[in-house]
């Protein structure tokens, strides 16, 4: 997979892109968890979303926030981080000009930007929330919701309490024209380790080979 450096709002952003061989393929990109809490692109649930998209034959980017790893910068507290996010949006775009399908997949801090990035990005198909932290972050910008999309976050998760992301989600399934989905994984804390990541996998990959059926129908 090539290690890449592309241009960002405060300079370079450094990246892991996976290419496919059809210029209209579809593409993503994926977020990673809170920087001073040490999220980074290679955090494995940002690592495995990438593969589960990768594996369904979209073209993948993921990349480090400013001030994270070989990128510049300073951490932002989430306003420079979604122009990170809509850099690396152009980069892949860029890449595969003739795409039909566009999708954010975030985890935690990821998924609070790539939720910001969906309201601000018309071409956005599809989005993946992976733990959003609705107990941390204010999500009311989704007012409305412009795409369908999957929720899902552990049982067990003591960083971003269940009963806060079912709420999130009631909240937005209150609207209409969208349909949020949202799954838990049984017993999973916030980083799905021991064991739980193989079934965070295989929802995530589940539902969006699903709603590529669907559009093609």
């Amino acid at each position: 997979m090539p290690e890449i450096i592309f241009s960002g709002p405060e300079g370079r952003l450094e990246g892991r892109y996976h290419p496919q061989n059809r210029i209209d393929a579809d593409i993503a990109i994926i977020l990673h968890p809170h920087p001073q809490y040490g999220g980074t692109m290679n955090n494995k649930v940002t690592y495995n979303l990438h593969y589960c998209f990768y594996r369904l034959g979209f073209a993948v980017l993921r990349f480090n926030f400013r001030g994270v790893g070989r990128s510049q910068g300073e951490f932002d507290f989430g306003n420079g981080e979604l122009s990170d996010a809509a850099a690396a949006l152009d980069y892949i775009q860029s890449q595969h000009p003739n795409t039909k399908n566009c999708w954010v997949a975030g985890f935690s801090f990821g998924a609070w930007v790539g939720m910001q990035l969906l309201m601000r990005r018309p071409e956005l198909t599809g989005f993946v929330a992976v733990a959003p932290p609705a107990n941390l972050y204010d999500f009311s910008f989704l007012a409305p919701c412009p795409s369908s999309g999957l929720v899902i976050n552990g049982t067990a998760d003591s960083v971003v309490p269940p009963a806060d992301v079912k709420s999130f989600v009631d909240r937005l399934n209150d609207q209409k024209g969208i349909t949020i989905t949202h799954m838990t994984v049984a017993g999973a804390g916030h980083f799905f380790s021991n064991g739980y990541m193989e079934n965070l996998n295989k929802n995530v990959s589940d539902y969006v080979a699903r709603r590529l059926t669907e559009k093609t129908r």
